[in-house]
Parts: structure tokens; sequence; C-alpha cells
């Protein structure tokens, strides 16, 4: 995001707002989950593909997008409501884990925010507390059980279950797993001296590449031969999305190149939370122009439930499109 912004600074880029209350400890946030934006599994070949969520619920749009005026967003009340959009005129928005499943392989894509974490009072980020590890275990996914962890980037709501608390010392959450960061993400952020950045990089990264459970990759970076990384910079330097390919079928999961569904036909809709806004809008295009009508599925990393779609062509533009609508 730029220097100097005031809603945001260094890694501590969120893509919305849910609403929250305050825990009865006085030190804690407790988020009010408005809506679960838990999606079915799809199934891509021979994967699967499901949503672990963390947090839920609708954000003031010009908080995100200065350009979402009740007017402007007006103009995409009739596709986005009443799954990305409630009654109230607010952004509806997910924190949430993919996990994707193949013969003897799980892989995350991002680890929201975590628990514990010191996020000098920054709400909602301080010191939360979920019971997200629950909610993988609801879905068969143990922390023994994950093999691959994929951070699309290292922003504060996409690393934090990287580690738990343990005795008073940050641990890998998932013992078991290879941790994949971009190395032009990694460059960047370490290279950054603002505190909330280094804090965060000291209680969900660092710890991981002590561990020896690191890899530092390209930004297109092959996985397995049905998952590989794809280039999205902009909302950070080395920002990745998650391409599969599996049976001949095809999905890709979206990571921050987009924050809401409004930007598929809003590509210039902007956030105070890209670190070049300018090559983020050129990549959300691309994105738009590659994947158009065609037969993949877009997994929004922040898009509230159904979570999943289609990016279909709407005059000069785009639409995501949900359930066969258009």
């Amino acid at each position: 995001m730029p220097r100097g912004s005031s809603r945001t600074r260094g890694a501590f880029a969120f893509a919305g707002g849910p609403e929250y209350t305050r825990s009865p400890t006085g030190r804690r946030w407790v988020f009010t989950v408005i809506e679960s934006a838990a999606v079915d599994d799809i199934t891509v070949g021979r994967l699967r593909v499901g949503v672990a969520v963390e947090t839920a619920g609708p954000t003031r749009p010009t908080w995100l997008f200065p350009a979402a005026t009740p007017e402007a967003l007006g103009r995409h009340r009739a596709w986005l409501a009443p799954h990305f959009l409630d009654g109230e005129g607010r952004l509806l928005q997910s924190v949430h884990t993919f996990v994707v499943r193949g013969p003897d392989l799980t892989v995350l894509v991002d680890t929201c925010i975590g628990n514990d974490k010191d996020r000098g009072g920054r709400r909602p980020f301080h010191m939360l507390r979920t019971g997200f590890l629950d909610v993988l275990r609801a879905a068969g996914v143990t922390p023994d059980a994950v093999d691959v962890v994929i951070c699309t980037h290292l922003h504060v709501d996409h690393v934090g279950w990287n580690t738990r608390l343990d005795d008073g010392r940050w641990v890998p959450t998932f013992p078991r797993a290879r941790y994949l960061f971009a190395r032009r993400e990694w460059e960047h952020w370490t290279a950054e001296d603002e505190e909330g950045t280094r804090r965060i990089m000291a209680d969900s990264v660092a710890p991981v590449l002590d561990a020896g459970l690191a890899e530092l990759v390209p930004m297109d970076h092959q996985v397995t031969d049905e998952i590989r990384l794809e280039p999205t910079p902009g909302h950070t330097p080395g920002h990745v999305s998650v391409r599969l390919a599996s049976g001949g079928a095809g999905a890709v999961i979206t990571g921050d190149l987009m924050h809401h569904p409004v930007q598929v036909a809003e590509p210039a809709w902007q956030t105070s939370f890209d670190t070049d806004p300018a090559a983020a809008c050129e990549t959300r295009r691309a994105f738009c122009a590659r994947y158009a009508d065609r037969p993949v599925a877009v997994l929004g990393t922040h898009f509230h439930h159904p979570t999943a779609g289609r990016i279909v062509s709407h005059g000069d533009g785009w639409r995501f499109a949900v359930d066969g609508s258009r």
C-alpha cells in the first residue's frame, strides 16, 4: 500500500471491516459473523476445493473503495445483491482459507489473521480469538494433515495462522507442511522498517523459516502438476494467485488482486492498500480479460458466500456471475 496512507501502513492491509465486539477480557476482539461465508466444496478434476472461514461480515463501501459512493455502487446492485451487497448497501466480505485436497495432498491457501497476535491495538487484528482451527478440524483437516501452505502475499490477514502461540513461543501451526512464499514478496517486506510490518514478520513468517519449513520460490512456481502460482503483482510486489488445472477442469484463487466482486466490473476502483495502484489496476484488467467467458472457476480470497463464480463479458466490461446468472 502507499506509504503515508491514513488507513494502514506496512503489511497491515486488510480487505474489509467486519463488525466486531469487545470480549469480556477487554484485551481481545471477537468477531460477530453476520452470515457464514462457507461454500460447498467444488471439484476441479482430481482436486476438491473448500473454504474454512475465520471471519465474515459487512464493510462500509467507501472505507474499502473511495469511488464506491451509493450512486456508483447502485449501478451494480442488481447483480451484487444479495450475495455480495446487503440490504443496507454494505459490501459483504470474508476472511478465509482455501483448502485444496487431492490424492495424498492437502494444501492451504492463505492463513487468515490468527489468534493472540499483538497488532499494536489495531482493530480488527489485535489479539483476535476465533475457533479457526476447529473449523478446519470440522472440515476433516488437522494441523498435522497439511502438506503445503501457500501465502499469496504477506499481509496481516493472509499469514496469521502460519503460527500459533505455544508456551510463550510462536511455532508453526502446520508442522509437517512446506510453506511457500514468493521470494520477491519476502524480500520486499523484510526490507521494511515499519514497526507493524516487523511485528508481523517476526510472529507469523520468521518462525516458519527458523523451523526450516519455508521455501522462497519464484512467482510462477509449479507446486505440483495440477497447482501452480500465477504472478499478479500490484497489490504487493510479489503477489501471486493460485491456478488449479486437473482433468480438463480449471480454477484460480485470486488472492488480493481484487477484494470484492464489484472490481470485476470496476477494475479501476482502488484501495489504499495497494502498494502500486496503477499496477494493481492493470493486473485486474488483464486477469478479467484472461478468464472472461472461460470454463475456469474464479475463487475470491475475500469474496463472501458463495465465493466461487465465473467472469463473464458484459458490454465493454465484465461481471462476476454465480449460479448461472449473468
